[in-house]
């Protein structure tokens, strides 16, 4: 099988298996119908002697020789690796990053046998607009700490009460706080009807989705799936590729005949993506157990995390020379952090195990069909830009349509005020409708 093929089985499924108060939880919804459905109270507190560990671990780190090349087609680079492990061992300080996530509302509740952990952050507006939003990965809940506040109190930040929002931001099954499955069978199809369970138990009855990286398989599949008050969805990575794109890509020829500027950009970014990208994914998506060295190993993981995508890693390792960038060295480590200290370096991968063995094959950028209404967000450094003409055609009810000319694969933690801009506008004939 070649290296195209596994990428369309990455996070693969078809639409037929789609198809098949500020502080407080709704009053109504604090006593749930059964002690099954529960809202439980969620609060961080690593033990410190979990820090030390970490510490120490970073400090005994083995490292490789350099790499023979200059630049980064050989993976990760030795200098940013060690910039990175020295920060994390002498200055990073997780306290700061546990104090963010406990002053929002984090709740537990059990869907399907298995804990999902979320924030729940409603607006003080009266008319505030629900969404749930989901991270990807290498992502957490940390990705979007930075909206919250911008979405739930607009007034606050340039917008007004009608662009208000209840925030509803779950971690996924595998990942941060949620519990780690125990069986397969957690992939988009089941997360998207857990994701419309939980909106439900929260007592909303009209709500938006928003996504990128798997939030946007997950926003995707709930639109084709269409539970009970969805009225759409925004995405950040958007599935839109077309199939005679899809089949020139998979077959490593070159693009088709006839694209336009934008989508050459779009096709060069993929291509380069399924050429060079594809290390990461096809392990998680093969052989996720084998990947003891990154739950024994904090630099180990970092390394893997950083690989994700070769702009993104580009951008964190200006971070770590110390240029200016969306996100910042604590941010980073932020993030990395939670995975070690959760211990979901495998939980997480599996995601891309189950799906590829549990859901029909079908490309992740692929058109679903998706016919409810959709708002896109482009950024150029994202594994593609998707271009609008393509945008067009994939969603057929395309609300809005905006491309960036920076932010990348962590939009809404690196451009959070182009993503917050975009939200609003996405969904503000969605509020008049409805």
């Amino acid at each position: 099988m070649s290296d195209k093929s596994l990428l369309s089985n990455r996070r693969s499924f078809l639409v037929s298996s789609a198809a098949v108060g500020a502080a407080t939880l709704l009053a109504t919804k604090a006593h749930a119908a059964s002690e099954g459905e529960t809202i439980r109270p969620f609060h961080v507190n690593v033990p410190e002697e979990q820090l030390v560990d970490l510490r120490r671990r970073v400090k005994a780190t083995l490292w490789p020789d350099k790499e023979t090349v200059t630049d980064a087609s050989q993976g990760v680079q030795l200098a940013t690796m060690q910039k990175l492990a020295q920060y994390w061992a002498d200055e990073h300080d997780w306290r700061k990053c546990e104090a963010k996530i406990n002053a929002v509302p984090n709740f537990i509740t059990e869907i399907n046998g298995l804990d999902i952990h979320f924030i729940h952050v409603r607006s003080k507006h009266e008319n505030a607009l629900p969404m749930i939003v989901t991270h990807g990965w290498p992502g957490s809940i940390i990705e979007q700490m930075k909206i919250i506040d911008p979405l739930t109190d607009p007034t606050a930040h340039g917008g007004t009460a009608a662009d208000a929002f209840h925030l509803v931001i779950p971690s996924l099954p595998g990942y941060g706080f949620s519990g780690k499955p125990t069986a397969p069978g957690w992939n988009p199809v089941s997360i998207g009807k857990a994701w419309a369970t939980l909106m439900q138990r929260l007592g909303y009855t009209r709500y938006v989705a928003q996504g990128g990286d798997w939030g946007n398989a997950v926003s995707e599949v709930m639109a084709l799936q269409q539970p009970p008050g969805l009225l759409g969805i925004h995405t950040n990575m958007a599935a839109t590729v077309p199939p005679d794109v899809s089949k020139a890509l998979s077959a490593g020829g070159p693009p088709p005949a006839g694209l336009s500027p934008e989508e050459k950009f779009a096709w060069d970014g993929l291509d380069d993506f399924y050429k060079n990208g594809l290390g990461y994914l096809n392990e998680m998506g093969l052989r996720p157990q084998t990947l003891y060295g990154i739950v024994d190993s904090p630099v180990g993981l970092a390394g893997w995390i950083l690989d994700h995508d070769i702009r993104s890693y580009q951008m964190i390792a200006r971070v770590f020379d110390g240029q200016p960038e969306g996100l910042s060295r604590d941010d980073v480590l932020d993030n990395i952090t939670l995975y070690w200290l959760t211990n979901t370096a495998v939980s997480s991968a599996r995601l891309y195990w189950d799906t590829k063995h549990n859901l029909p094959a079908g490309g992740f950028f692929d058109v679903r069909g998706v016919k409810l209404p959709v708002g896109v967000s482009a950024f150029a450094e994202e594994i593609y830009q998707a271009p609008k003409s393509w945008s067009e055609k994939a969603y057929v009810k395309l609300l809005y349509y905006s491309k960036h000319p920076k932010g990348s694969h962590f939009a809404a933690w690196e451009q959070p005020a182009l993503f917050v801009s975009d939200v609003r506008a996405t969904f503000k004939s969605l509020r008049q409708a409805t």
